[in-house]
């Protein structure tokens, strides 16, 4: 099968929209810029989403050759990813980030980092270990070049709307408030817990084949 149906690509784009939850990521932004002049802020923004990006474009082209190289099934992590991306879809839907994405040690060491664009910001915060798995799950459900080029182009899309959500992060803030982001927040959690529940039946379902009758 050389590309999935549509469908599946809107899915992809959807969970992963709602895993990376930019909006959410906003008060963190906020935090860690506090002290930058508007100029340096909205660079670390164009900064962050660049390396989101490139950290999911890093793990769509290399995730399969790790996965072989340790010898785990696709069925394995799918369970294993679906997982994980449940645990973090009940803390959004407690409206807190999750401690899978940054811990509070990352976040006091913030201040020492040079690079707080890559490391807090784009990875974990962004791109951490539920995006990066949906990445490589994704890419498992087809192949050639039109397949890898749609996911591609979804991750790029997805850079340009944290991007945009960055550069505007206080106004954003401003206007939705805290109330209007934990609404988001628990929305995306949901849609999480979705994808999640939807990645164990599959994995599931190929690793105990008797399920799937």
């Amino acid at each position: 099968m050389e590309t999935a149906h549509w469908s599946e690509y809107a899915k992809f784009f959807a969970a992963l929209l709602a895993i990376v939850n930019p909006l959410g990521a906003v008060p963190v932004f906020i935090n860690v810029t506090c002290n930058l002049p508007d100029h340096a802020r909205k660079e670390t923004a164009l900064w962050a989403a660049i390396a989101t990006a490139v950290i999911l474009w890093v793990a769509l082209l290399t995730g399969e050759a790790v996965l072989r190289f340790f010898g785990i099934s696709i069925g394995s992590f799918r369970v294993g990813g679906g997982i994980l991306i449940l645990l973090m879809a009940i803390s959004m839907l407690h409206a807190k980030m999750s401690s899978v994405k940054h811990t509070e040690e990352e976040m006091q060491d913030v201040e020492a980092r040079e690079s707080m664009a890559v490391v807090p910001l784009g990875t974990p915060l962004l791109a951490g270990p539920g995006a990066i798995s949906t990445v490589i799950l994704y890419a498992q459900r087809g192949s050639g070049l039109t397949h890898y080029g749609l996911i591609v182009a979804g991750i790029g899309i997805l850079a340009v709307i944290t991007w945009l959500f960055f550069r505007a992060a206080s106004p954003v803030a401003a206007y939705l408030g805290k109330t209007g982001i934990n609404v988001v927040t628990r929305i995306m959690g949901l849609i999480m817990a979705a994808v999640g529940v939807e990645f164990i039946t599959s994995g599931l379902k190929q690793l105990l084949p008797v399920l799937a009758g």
